[in-house]
Parts: C-alpha cells; structure tokens; sequence
C-alpha cells in the first residue's frame, strides 16, 4: 500500500475561536480493535457532518447558495473533521447520469433559479460532468483537510428512505446486488489514492419487505471484498437491518471478509427510531433506549473489539420538538460515554429539489438554508465543546479517570479554584473526577485519579445556591447517588440534586422530573464520563488527508 506522510495544519484557515489546532497524521486510517486510529495508532475519531448528494440533481446541495470553498470551510470552521457524502448507484453505473454535465441536468429538471445560482458562486462546476462535479467536491474537502466517507445512499437518485421505494434491500427493483457490487468496485477504483477519501460505506439504511440475515451476510461480505479489492485503502462500513438500527444479529456471528483492520460498522438513531418512548418520563425512555440500541441493537461490538460509526443523529433544529430535545441530551450522555464516531444529519437547511418541491427547506441542519451561517448556534456550540472531544484513547496509557459531563449543553463540569465552586465549560479543559464506593465525587484536577486524602470533595450547600468543593468529605452533604432509571440525577437523599443557573454555574435544587412524563429534567443530569485523556491535552479530534 501506498504511503503517503503529510504534515496537515490547519493555520492557514480562518476557524472560529472553538476550534483548536490540529495534528498532523500519517497515512491511511485502520482500526486496532474498536478504535479507528492512523498509521501511527494514534486515534483518529470520526466528527462529521452529511453532506447529501443522493437526490436527482446529483450534485452536492448548496452550491447555489455559497462557493465550495466556503461551505467546505464552515465545516471545517464547525469543527467537522470529516463529511459523509452522500451518491447514488446510478451515478456511477449509469452512463446517462455520469456524463450529463451539472448544466443538462438542471435543466433537465427545470432547476433554472438552482443553475443560476451555481452558475454564479462556482462557474467552473457549470460545464463539468456530474461525476466530475462530485469528485471536484471530494477534492476541494481534501484541500481544507476534511476527510471524506463516500456513502452509498440509494440507487435511483432521489430522498430516501422509505419501505417500499424499491432501494431497501437486495433484489429489489432498483437493487440489484451485481449491478451494486460494479457500481461499488466502481467508485472505491475511481478514488483509489485519494487521501481525502478515507471510508466507504457499502449501502445506507437497508429495510423492507425482502430484508433477511442470510443475505445480509452473503451480499454485504462480497461487497465489503470487492471494494477492499479496487481500494485497500479505505475504511470498509457495513450497515444493518431495519433503517440501520438494527446490528444485533451481529451478536452471534461476523462477516467472513479477505482483509484486516479497515472493518467498520453503522448504526443510526432519530427519536423516531424510538417510536413513542419520548412522549414518556425521559429517564425511562434514555434507560430503555440505552438498553435496546447501545446494548443489543449494535453498542455491544465495541466491546467486541469492533469500531461502532453513527453515521446518523440529529433533530430538527427548531428547538420545539419536545421529544427530540429529550432524546437528544440521551444521545449525548451516551454518545460522551461510548466515544463513539458519528456524523450528524444534516450540513444546508435547503435542497435544490425533494420530493417535488424546488428549494425545499431542512430543519435537521446545522447550516441555515443560505448555507452561511449555523442554524442553531447554541447547538453547533454543544457539539464543539464536548462531543467532538476524544474523552478515551486507546494509546494514551492505563490512567482512566471521571469527567463529569452535562449532556443538555454538550459542556464538562470545571473548577472555579478561586471560589471552589464550579461552572460548566469545555471538556478539554476539565479536570480529574473520581466516583468512590462510599459515593463521594473527588476531585484532583492533575489529570490523575482522585486521592480520596489529598483531593476536595464535591457537597451540596444551601438549596439553590452553587455547590461547593470541601474536605468534609464524610458528611451525608458529600455523598451522591445516582437516582432516576437514567443515573444520571446525582442526588443527596434522593431529595437535592445537582442542577445548573443561568450562568452555567453548578447549583443544588430539588430534583425534578423523576418520574413526571410532561418534564424535562435534562438540566439535572450529569454523566460521569470514563477518560483516559490527560485533562491538559486539548486535542478534540484528528484530521486526515
């Protein structure tokens, strides 16, 4: 295999004052049992962002509303260290969608206002071919140093996914598995030594009717083969059953595949996945959930020693959807504990054309339907604070210790050493817990495990007033059980619960939400989060290319 050695820096971007600086990586990406690091085996963890381009015009969305070097770098300016770019079978199998060029097929569609706008922000895509315009996108992501995962959508271009659509499973109309494994062979040779290309996921979401286990294996094995073949660089991701929520089949037995190291699998979760659990009391439904999905539904292959990619999460970001914004704080503490990889649907509040409708909106987005600015900057903020964050890295040595972290606002709790109370802020800035059997949170702060002799304990004070750091720590003030199906209420007799102000600092109140299916507790739960970072590294994530 090819060796490339680059040095990556990003100095020459304008990021926002989140993003920290990155280090450079070596090489292609593999994995060493459930992490995917480089080369050097330092871990790389995935933080990306789809970016769709599966629909019927077949071109990225968005580039008629911002140059590509500007979309690419605000999602590199977010923190997204990768992109899952979406593309259809046909685009590659399908000689009348690979040559009609960007041009033809807006017109095609009557996208005249769409072509215009492309026509003005990124001229030089005007006259190339569709399969030209998506590898020049692939190109530009390359040059800002984000990686790319090409996923293998859907067949007939157009919004996925529904049961019946006739792209769900093998052997339907529009998926036919040789055609699948051509088209496959075909793109994984097409970015053959592409740096920037670092995964390929074999097919999105697979459902309906036809859906067995016996084809799952038999198909997804040969496909898997067949693009380790034509690519052995890249990453190799394998979806489930049931929309990608269902990897639990797993359990018994692995795909036999001719390749080491580069096997990856997905998993997807919406608050739809759920059905109604979030119309019920949240810590029930986080436990529930946690359970099925984390633990049978596919979460188990971590600890089997394979990497786990959640490839799609998200909300609609309008922020009133009370079930989404209770799944989402339970996705989070999860997400934090597991340390997964993951990407977030989706990058531009617009498509060109979906289901009929030209210039629909998206409200599952990061980016607003301008692609210019972030659509929900309080939650673009919770995902760079924490959940892009590395808490565990297989190389950084045995030292494990306790974060203590906030899913509602993605932040970590840290010490206000001048006042010895604390305040949430950026996990790479927090410090050393320790959760003892005689339920006291140490804290050491030295980026190693708390001395129960040398470190101040956390207890509660007055009732709605900030807790306080102290040595009493034998006091029935000191001692926290986690109550509530979630665990995540840290309470003092089941009655005070650590809670957060307006400012973000860390207050006792009287816990809520216990067992009340109308509340929203998520601002009482803390999630004692395993590391194995030191507390003074801030590398959230790597980049590669």
């Amino acid at each position: 295999m090819k060796k490339l050695f680059l040095s990556l820096f990003l100095s020459s971007l304008v990021l926002s004052p989140n993003v920290l600086l990155l280090q450079p990586v070596t090489a292609w990406l593999h994995t060493k049992s459930r992490w995917i690091v480089g080369e050097d085996n330092i871990r790389v963890k995935l933080t990306c962002v789809n970016w769709p381009s599966h629909l019927e015009p077949l071109v990225p969305e968005g580039l008629n509303k911002q140059p590509v070097d500007g979309i690419v770098q605000r999602i590199a300016s977010m923190g997204f260290n990768c992109v899952r770019l979406t593309w259809p079978l046909y685009m590659v199998v399908n000689e009348s969608y690979s040559t009609i060029t960007v041009q033809q097929m807006f017109q095609s569609l009557n996208l005249h206002d769409a072509l215009a706008g492309i026509a003005e922000k990124n001229p030089s895509l005007v006259h190339l071919s569709i399969l030209s315009a998506y590898k020049e996108v692939v190109n530009r992501l390359g040059k800002y140093k984000v990686m790319v995962i090409l996923d293998n959508h859907i067949t007939k271009p157009g919004w996925c996914c529904s049961r019946n659509d006739g792209n769900g499973f093998f052997n339907d109309p529009y998926f036919d598995p040789d055609v699948w494994i051509k088209g496959l062979t075909r793109m994984a040779t097409l970015f053959n030594n592409v740096p920037a290309v670092v995964g390929m996921s074999l097919r999105n979401e697979l459902r309906g009717n036809r859906q067995n286990v016996n084809d799952w294996y038999n198909y997804m094995q040969k496909g898997a083969n067949a693009v380790n073949a034509a690519n052995p660089n890249v990453l190799v991701i394998l979806s489930g059953l049931n929309s990608d929520n269902d990897l639990a089949f797993l359990g018994g037995k692995k795909p036999v595949v001719s390749f080491q190291d580069k096997l990856v699998f997905e998993l997807h979760w919406y608050s739809f996945s759920d059905g109604p659990a979030w119309t019920y009391n949240s810590n029930k439904a986080c436990a529930i959930t946690t359970r099925d999905k984390m633990k049978r539904g596919g979460g188990f292959l971590l600890q089997q020693g394979f990497p786990l990619f959640v490839s799609e999460f998200g909300v609609a970001q309008t922020g009133v959807n009370v079930g989404d914004n209770k799944y989402f704080s339970c996705f989070f503490s999860i997400a934090a504990d597991l340390d997964w990889d993951w990407a977030i649907w989706t990058l531009g509040g617009s498509y060109y054309l979906r289901e009929g409708i030209v210039n629909h909106g998206e409200i599952y987005s990061m980016l607003d339907e301008n692609y210019d600015q972030p659509r929900n900057l309080s939650l673009k903020n919770k995902i760079t604070s924490g959940l892009q964050y590395i808490f565990q890295d297989p190389g950084a040595g045995p030292v494990n210790y306790l974060v203590m972290y906030h899913p509602s606002t993605g932040l970590c709790v840290l010490e206000q050493s001048e006042t010895q109370t604390l305040k949430l802020g950026p996990c790479d800035k927090s410090q050393a817990w320790d959760y003892t059997t005689e339920k006291t949170l140490l804290l050491n702060g030295l980026g190693q495990p708390a001395n129960p002799e040398t470190s101040l304990c956390l207890q509660a004070d007055v009732l709605g007033q900030p807790a306080k750091l102290g040595r009493n720590c034998t006091e029935t003030t000191s001692k926290w059980e986690k109550i509530s199906d979630s665990g995540m209420h840290l309470s003092i007799n089941g009655a005070v619960c650590l809670d957060i102000d307006s400012s973000n600092t860390i207050i006792t109140n009287t816990c809520k939400c216990l067992t009340d299916n109308t509340c929203d507790p998520s601002s009482q739960w803390f999630k004692l989060v395993t590391s194995s970072r030191s507390p003074n590294d801030s590398l959230p994530h790597r980049h590669q290319t």
